[in-house]
């Protein structure tokens, strides 16, 4: 759909548009880089490390001979930005779009939340000793990573693959789709130093559900901002929890 008919349809079809959603996430990546290299008291790599997602995408460039710490960030401009070149949209930034997109990413977080309620320690963080602050910019960085991995990227290619080259038709590609990133999804997480869990394992899978579903009705930039909206909610509420 172009910007001229989303605009006829409202807050709901421009907030799907690559460029909004550009717009929208890009504090978001400022936040995250600026957090990782300025805050006195982190080691930036430590950090960074953290994030699997990044990490992928920094040997995924390295293969091509690529380096730099900003290329993940780049990747997620530069896919957004050739969409919306592509599209042909007009180039006008929509404040109050990016101010709804805010709230909803805050109230679809909120499932989540409560489903996570009933599997307690279903998110371990990756260590105790952290501040909030790092938890912050830590959640930040999974919200828009891996979401550039396992949806903007991973669900984008195996909906082609089912699609384009396999013939499968929309209304079974798409499902199943959302169900192979959202299994690897979860899976990834058990590639660092967190050692498997099954409860933990049902959850992820089933956030990740969730996160392709907003994926493929409401885009890029709502689903980064649930994902960052639900990391965040967790590093407060456990800070909460204990007392402060």
């Amino acid at each position: 759909m172009s910007e001229q008919a989303a605009v006829r349809a409202g807050y709901f079809r421009l907030s799907e548009l690559p460029y909004h959603s550009l717009l929208f996430v890009l504090p978001l990546i400022a936040a995250y880089e600026l957090g990782v290299r300025y805050l006195h008291h982190v080691q930036p790599d430590a950090v960074a490390s953290q994030i699997v997602a990044f990490a992928m995408m920094q040997k995924f460039f390295l293969w091509f001979g690529a380096t730099g710490a900003m290329l993940p960030a780049l990747a997620v401009v530069g896919i957004l930005l050739a969409s919306h070149i592509v599209r042909k949209d007009p180039w006008r930034p929509k404040p109050l779009v990016y101010a709804g997109m805010t709230v909803e990413s805050v109230i679809l977080a909120a499932p989540l939340l409560a489903l996570g309620m009933a599997l307690p320690q279903h998110l371990p963080m990756w260590g105790l000793t952290r501040s909030d602050t790092e938890w912050v910019v830590l959640a930040i960085g999974a919200g828009v990573y891996e979401e550039l991995v396992f949806r903007l990227i991973g669900m984008t290619l195996l909906v082609m693959l089912f699609t384009d080259v396999l013939r499968i038709a929309s209304k079974i590609a798409i499902p199943t789709a959302i169900l192979l990133s959202a299994a690897l999804f979860s899976l990834y997480h058990y590639w660092g130093h967190e050692g498997f869990e099954w409860r933990s394992m049902v959850f992820r899978t089933l956030a990740g559900i969730f996160f392709g579903v907003i994926f493929i009705f409401r885009g890029f930039g709502i689903t980064v901002g649930a994902h960052a909206s639900y990391d965040i909610s967790i590093v407060l509420l456990r800070r909460f929890a204990i007392g402060g």
